[in-house]
C-alpha cells in the first residue's frame, strides 16, 4: 500500500533525507520512530505530496506521489501535528466544508460516518473552540477520514492529551487498522508498543532499523532472555543453569533474580524449569524478558557530541 524506494531529499547541500526504502502493507499500523532532526517530517511531506524528492519514488496505492500527486492523494488521509481547525465553526459544518473542498460524493452520509467511527456525534453542534483538546484531535481524525481514505498518515496524534484521552484516542487508532494502512510518527514510545504491528526507526535521514520491537530487541543483543526468580543456593544453581544447552550466559540479579541469555530461536524455558525442580531449588517466577522499545531507539539513535545541533530543525 506504501511503497518507498531510494527517497532522497536534500535541502541545499544538507542531506535531509538519504535513500529510504521500505514497504507497508495493506492493514498495517506502524510506527516511524527517529528523533528530532531525523528526516521524519520532511518524509511524512515527500508521502503525502506537499514536496517533491530530490531523487528516488514513492507510490500510495499504487499511485506516485509526485507525478500521479493527484490520484495518490485521492487515497491518502493526513492528520498534521496541529490540526488546522476553524474554532469558530460547529463540528458538523467544518467536516461539511472540508468534504466539500475534497468533492467527497454524498457528504451527508460521508460526515456522519466520520464522527461515528471517531465517537463525536453528540458535538456535531459544538463550536470547534468549545472542545477540550481530545475531542478536537478526534475531529481532526474525523476529517482525514471523510473520504475514506486507504492509507492515514498522523503525526504525533495524542500530543498534549491527558492519559484518559490518550488511551481513547490508542484505541481509536487500533480499531482502524485493518480498514486502513497507517504510519503513525510518535515519541511516545510506548504509544507504539501497544498500537502498532512494526517500527520503523530513522536516524539522520537513514533507515536504521525494520521490524517488530521483540524481533528489534532480538537482534540488537544477538540473544533472548530469561528471567528467572529462585529461592537455593545462588553459586550452585548459576552452574546448573549454564550448564542447559542453549544457555549462552546467566547473570546473578538483586532478590534471587536470575537473567538467562539464550542463543536466537531457541525456547529452553522448560529445560531450565526441570533443572530448578530437579535440583531442589524453589522455581518462583519464569518469564521472558525483551529488550524495552526505548532501549532499541536509544541503542540505534545515539548521537555523537556536536555544537551544530540546531541545524536540523528544518529537517526533522
Amino acid at each position: 500500500m506504501i511503497d518507498v524506494e531510494g527517497l532522497t531529499k536534500m535541502y541545499g547541500p544538507r542531506m535531509a533525507v538519504q535513500d529510504l526504502s521500505f514497504h507497508v502493507e495493506k492493514g498495517e499500523i506502524v510506527g516511524f520512530l527517529g528523533p528530532n532532526g531525523a528526516g521524519k517530517t520532511t518524509t511524512m511531506r515527500m508521502l503525502t505530496g506537499y514536496m517533491p524528492p530530490t531523487d528516488g519514488h514513492a507510490s500510495i496505492a499504487g499511485f506516485d506521489t509526485f507525478s500521479q500527486s493527484l490520484k495518490a492523494r485521492q487515497h491518502i488521509g493526513y492528520m498534521p501535528e496541529t490540526v488546522p481547525l476553524y474554532p469558530e465553526m460547529a463540528v458538523a459544518d467544518y467536516l461539511n466544508f472540508m468534504a466539500a473542498l475534497r468533492h467527497v460524493p454524498n457528504r451527508k452520509a460521508a460526515v456522519q460516518h466520520a464522527m461515528e467511527v471517531t465517537h463525536i456525534e453528540d458535538r456535531a453542534h459544538m463550536n470547534i473552540g468549545k472542545l477540550s483538546k481530545g475531542y478536537r484531535q478526534r475531529v481532526g481524525l474525523a476529517q482525514a477520514l471523510l473520504h475514506d481514505p486507504d492509507v492515514l498518515f498522523l503525526d504525533e496524534p495524542t500530543i498534549g492529551l491527558d492519559p484518559r484521552q490518550i488511551i481513547e484516542v490508542r484505541q481509536l487508532i487500533k480499531g482502524l487498522g485493518g480498514q486502513h494502512t497507517i504510519l503513525l510518527s510518535t515519541h511516545i514510545l510506548p504509544e507504539v508498543e501497544q498500537v502498532c504491528t512494526r517500527v520503523l526507526i530513522i536516524h539522520r535521514g537513514k533507515l536504521v532499523a525494520e521490524d517488530t520491537p521483540k524481533n528489534l530487541g532480538t537482534r540488537l543483543r544477538g540473544s533472548e532472555r530469561i528471567g528467572l526468580r529462585v529461592s537455593g543456593d545462588g553459586a550452585t544453581l548459576k552452574r546448573a543453569l549454564a550448564a542447559v544447552p542453549g544457555v549462552l550466559s546467566v547473570e546473578v540479579e538483586a532478590d534471587e533474580r536470575y537473567l538467562v541469555s539464550t542463543a536466537p530461536g531457541q525456547d529452553v524455558r522448560a529445560q531450565l524449569a526441570a533443572t530448578v525442580v530437579k535440583g531442589g531449588w524453589g522455581l518462583l517466577e519464569l518469564a521472558p524478558v525483551g529488550m524495552s522499545l526505548e532501549e532499541i531507539f536509544l541503542q540505534l539513535t545515539q548521537e555523537e557530541p556536536t555544537s551544530t545541533g540546531e541545524q536540523n530543525e528544518l529537517v526533522s
